[in-house]
């Protein structure tokens, strides 16, 4: 009954997913058109994102760059904001859930050899916001983004104008409620340095990496990269396709099929897409409180084709709640798991900046969209 629970809440969205799906099923009848609900792009090239991703981390490449941003002498704000910047930029490619579970441990091992630990709070919601702000940047940044640039089929140029100047105003907010505490002077060091296990497969990798974004970019066919990915992963290392969240991807499976046939329930179509009308920002930014992004990213597509408003909403709707983000769950577990963690004193911290970064932003948002013709 325990194992029951842990996971019903490990895979509440998941759940959530499946169940919509199979309710709305009752109104459409299975057939051969659900097929064409699924988007196998997306989830092709998420697929390869993340075994990728998981190869690059695997060898170890993320742990020696993050070392030698931090070790030496150094103030201590210094060493905070270094820890939360590579947060916001690695989250551009290698998406916000691996920035942090990648550096969360790894900023806890270095409070903890810098006697530091009294920060750490500061530091791992402050890793959280930027890994969700440094993602919004790029199509391969989250899963929401990748979706809605598919979905929506967008220029390379108007995704980014979309995105650039929200993911600049996140950054100085960033900035400016990551200079914390004392400065003092500091020496970091670690007791065995970091090594890259495999310089071959690092290099493999990264070309395989590049061509996912040829991908993306719409240059390469998502079959074809599919097809080489999975073939030289399984001659690189097969343990990767372990490292994959094949739940995730369920996810996305049963939300294409929910929203696929709430597209045939024409009633029930055409009161959602007028309650929504010309209010896309903030109902995106309100259901990813309690939905999350991902899903509600995939749910308002269908209803609306102001896809300007779904991404800065999905987007800016990561923060607030520990759930608006998924990857906000991973480093507050990881925070949990460290000795003497106060998790109270830390949903406070973590709800309170949220809250007021995404207040700020979303004045900025909406300032920015109604400025922006459709």
């Amino acid at each position: 009954m325990k194992k029951i629970i842990i996971t019903l809440k490990k895979e509440a969205v998941l759940i959530i997913s499946f169940v919509a799906a199979l309710i709305t099923s009752c109104f459409v009848p299975p057939s051969a058109e659900y097929l064409s609900y699924i988007d196998f792009k997306v989830l092709a090239i998420l697929f390869c994102l993340m075994v990728i991703v998981a190869g690059l981390k695997e060898i170890g490449l993320f742990n020696v760059l993050a070392e030698k941003m931090t070790s030496g002498s150094r103030n201590t704000r210094g060493l905070f904001l270094s820890l939360v910047l590579i947060c916001f930029f690695s989250s551009m490619l290698i998406t916000n859930d691996v920035a942090l579970i990648t550096f969360v441990p790894f900023s806890i091992l270095v409070l903890t050899i810098t006697a530091q630990t009294e920060h750490l709070i500061n530091v791992v919601v402050m890793q959280t916001v930027a890994a969700n702000l440094g993602s919004m940047l790029t199509p391969v940044g989250n899963p929401q983004n990748l979706y809605l640039y598919s979905f929506f089929n967008m220029e390379v140029s108007e995704f980014f104008k979309i995105t650039l100047p929200i993911t600049l105003a996140g950054l100085i907010l960033i900035f400016a409620f990551s200079i914390f505490g004392k400065r003092e002077l500091i020496n970091v060091q670690f007791n065995t340095t970091g090594k890259i296990a495999d310089k071959r497969k690092m290099i493999l990798y990264m070309l395989l990496f590049v061509l996912c974004l040829t991908t993306v970019f719409r240059f390469v066919d998502y079959r074809i990269t599919l097809a080489i990915v999975f073939a030289a992963v399984m001659l690189l290392d097969k343990n990767l396709l372990l490292k994959v969240d094949y739940s995730l991807l369920a996810t996305f499976v049963f939300f294409f099929i929910f929203t696929g046939n709430i597209g045939n329930i024409e009633p029930v179509k055409n009161y959602l897409s007028l309650l929504i009308e010309n209010h896309e920002l903030i109902y995106s930014i309100l259901l990813s409180q309690v939905l999350s992004n991902v899903p509600t990213a995939v749910l308002l597509s269908n209803f609306t084709e102001n896809y300007k408003a779904l991404i800065v909403g999905t987007n800016v709707g990561g923060l607030g709640t520990l759930v608006a983000s998924l990857a906000s769950l991973i480093s507050f577990k990881l925070y949990v798991k460290t000795e003497n963690s106060k998790p109270v004193k830390y949903l406070a911290v973590f709800t309170a900046i949220n809250i007021l970064i995404l207040l700020l932003l979303l004045i900025f948002s909406t300032l920015f969209i109604l400025n922006i013709k459709q």
